[in-house]
């Protein structure tokens, strides 16, 4: 399935959406910036990685990003990246993501996208994530500061 798609279910703007493909909000994650750094100055291409604490359906959980965004159009970036999820009883999820983000007039960017969930594990609060999809709404602030939002897409 696309982003493209993925984007447009979260907006509502499907000609025959489906109630039940968009399910129950998983995660609520709150962080930092906590590097940058420059790729490639054509394009440019810079990698940033950020690091979350929040809950992912009630266990507390600490995440750690790296994406890389580029620009593809005037205020409008495209990322990809991974990352690494630890909560419970020394559990680990893993996820792969793209997104798109919108760079507002102060600074700040709203990224869109999706994320596809791997873990190992056969039981613990974790499990559930295994070959999951999740959609995500994750605001930056000017400051480094990151809010995002999970939902299970079903």
């Amino acid at each position: 399935m696309s982003l493209t798609i993925t984007l447009l279910i979260l907006r509502g703007r499907t000609t025959n959406p489906d109630k039940n493909m968009l399910g129950e909000q998983i995660g609520e994650l709150k962080g930092k910036i906590v590097g940058q750094r420059v790729l490639d100055s054509e394009g440019p291409r810079m990698e940033t990685t950020l690091s979350s604490t929040g809950s992912i359906r009630g266990t507390n959980v600490k995440e750690t990003v790296t994406f890389v965004g580029t620009p593809i159009s005037a205020g409008v970036l495209h990322g990809e990246g991974h990352g690494v999820l630890m909560g419970g009883e020394s559990e680990m999820a893993t996820f792969r993501g793209e997104a798109f983000g919108r760079i507002s007039s102060s600074g700040s960017v709203k990224w869109r996208g999706s994320h596809f969930y791997r873990t190992t594990a056969l039981s613990g609060k974790l499990a559930f994530l295994n070959n999951v999809v999740g959609v995500f709404e994750a605001d930056f602030d000017t400051e480094g500061n990151v809010t995002e939002k999970i939902w299970e897409w079903k």
